[in-house]
């Protein structure tokens, strides 16, 4: 087994090359004299937030939005991208004139920036639509109390949907589960319309058996008070801003986007942390963390290319991969306690189906172009959970623009019977399950493509309820930083994740040993964002 042990520079052992991974390694070469050596399992980076090419076809797993409430998080952005000029502006978004208030400065879509049919380097502007289609009929999302609801709604469940949310809103449940939460916030008829089917699907179990702190971080204010109050600051807006910080999350209404994706974001990220001399090192598998005297002396990885054993000694250790894993990995003295409770949280697997089609059925049968970035698949008689139109996020997402480019996203567990399926017999399952719920021929498919993708969402069932056992033992670990969504096991978007890595540095430049900040991200609608601009990132 090599062994490298000689340092002359404090280094710090970062496992994972996703956006928290990689915000940590840049963040230190930027504003530290530690180097960073990354150690990536597989041979992408960006994690689920890569960009798989198919045949010249781009897939975003899962979709991600560019935006954040994060002045700091949509700088950083900014710095490795730049937003788009007014020139080539595909699709009517208001880019023109747009514009990103921060606390001290302004980042306008000018008419000198990039024009993204001539350079590659560039963040869209793009509109967001998504709708959710149930009933083979499309909703608003958010819901929208205006007259095509009501028509496709029908006045009687309307009714319902009035009278139980007045119930809840007078007589609230105590918040247990996750149902409790959703009926808090819409009442029992809507939770039972929108919901409970759709979230049921996404975590494999009912939402009375899922905790509240889901619904806490995901749909955090949303709820219909907020929706009719942002109904009402649309009238009343005079001006169209990408920040929008004090819009509720699932109300956005514009977002960035890169131009190929946002594995093209990450993708940049790593070189420069090449350039500015940290290592990256691909397809290494994190097989073992020595611990001893409340420090991780050393990691061992093995090269997957060549079987080879690895050794690497830092004196800091940022942990971005399973809590479950990372624990299963630890030698030394771990309390049994925290054993079982780390081998016992649970995650949910994701598979997605790339589609190549002609045309879309929905286009036929309504007679205008269906412009969503994504669709929630309410349908009770499907297993498809989300549908992705990824000529909607960026058009240059596929390779030839007559043609359409649909990712079907699947949730499931691995080893399940879904996930055990071959890559052949799933799409043809998928292709079905599309024609079925009326949203195209099966004969306009062209070409298809299977991505699975485990370990995708940390699940707040199993042991998370003694979640806070790990969570102590790993903070009493003076060296090891747990940031990013499986490192932290929360359901973190990319900006939270990222978050997660900066603190962990400010927390470094400061001595603070504390890591109470680094947790409370993605506790409160405002992400505990500063109100100075702390020295995030060097200029490029």
């Amino acid at each position: 087994m090599a062994q490298r042990t000689q340092r002359t520079q404090r280094t710090a052992i970062i496992i994972g090359a996703g956006p928290a991974g990689l915000t940590a390694a840049y963040e230190m070469l930027t504003r530290t004299d530690i180097k960073p050596i990354v150690l990536e399992l597989s041979s992408h980076m960006g994690g689920i937030a890569r960009t798989v090419n198919y045949k010249g076809n781009r897939i975003d797993i899962g979709g991600h939005r560019f935006f954040s409430k994060s002045d700091r998080v949509m700088d950083w952005w900014n710095r490795v991208m730049p937003i788009q000029g007014e020139p080539s502006v595909e699709r009517a978004t208001g880019a023109v004139a747009l514009s990103y208030h921060g606390k001290s400065r302004t980042l306008e879509v000018r008419p000198d920036g990039p024009d993204p049919a001539r350079e590659d380097i560039v963040m869209l502007v793009r509109s967001r639509l998504s709708r959710i289609y149930f009933l083979r009929k499309f909703f608003n999302y958010p819901l929208t109390l205006d007259v095509a609801t009501a028509k496709n709604l029908g006045i009687m469940r309307l009714a319902r949907i009035g009278t139980t949310y007045l119930a809840a809103r007078l007589r609230p449940r105590p918040e247990h589960s996750l149902e409790d939460f959703f009926i808090n916030r819409f009442g029992t008829e809507l939770y039972e319309t929108f919901f409970r089917d759709y979230t049921e699907k996404v975590w494999g179990v009912a939402c009375s058996e899922i905790k509240p702190e889901w619904g806490a971080q995901r749909v955090k204010g949303l709820s219909i008070t907020s929706v009719l109050l942002h109904a009402a600051r649309k009238l009343l807006a005079s001006e169209k801003s990408i920040a929008q910080k004090d819009i509720e999350t699932s109300l956005i209404e514009r977002f960035l986007y890169p131009k190929y994706g946002p594995g093209q974001m990450w993708d940049l990220v790593a070189e420069k942390i090449k350039q500015r001399g940290g290592e990256i090192l691909p397809e290494h598998t994190v097989e073992r963390l020595e611990l001893s005297k409340n420090r991780i002396v050393a990691v061992t990885a093995r090269d997957n290319a060549t079987g080879e054993r690895k050794r690497f000694c830092g004196d800091y250790v940022f942990s971005t991969m399973p809590v479950k894993e990372l624990f299963d990995n630890m030698e030394g003295d771990v309390p049994s306690d925290v054993r079982r409770v780390a081998g016992e949280l649970q995650y949910r697997d994701f598979m997605t189906v790339g589609l190549l089609v002609t045309k879309l059925k929905l286009n036929t049968q309504r007679q205008e172009p269906v412009l969503d970035n994504w669709i929630y698949i309410q349908e009770p008689d499907v297993k498809v959970g989300r549908l992705q139109i990824f000529n909607n996020w960026s058009p240059y997402m596929v390779s030839d623009p007559s043609k359409i480019w649909l990712g079907l996203e699947y949730f499931c567990n691995e080893g399940d019977a879904l996930w055990t399926m071959t890559d052949e017999a799933f799409a043809k399952f998928a292709i079905a399950e599309l024609a079925k719920i009326d949203i195209i021929d099966a004969h306009e498919v062209v070409d298809h493509t299977v991505i699975r993708v485990p370990k995708t969402y940390p699940s707040y069932t199993g042991s998370y309820d003694e979640f806070h056992t790990v969570r102590a033992f790993a903070d009493r670990i003076e060296n090891l930083f747990l940031i990013g969504r499986n490192g932290m096991h929360r359901y973190n978007n990319q900006d939270h994740s990222m978050l997660t890595a900066m603190t962990a540095i400010d927390n470094l430049l400061a001595g603070r040993i504390g890591k109470d900040n680094i947790w409370d991200i993605n506790t409160e609608d405002d992400y505990h964002e500063e109100k100075t601009d702390p020295e995030s990132a060097a200029a490029e």
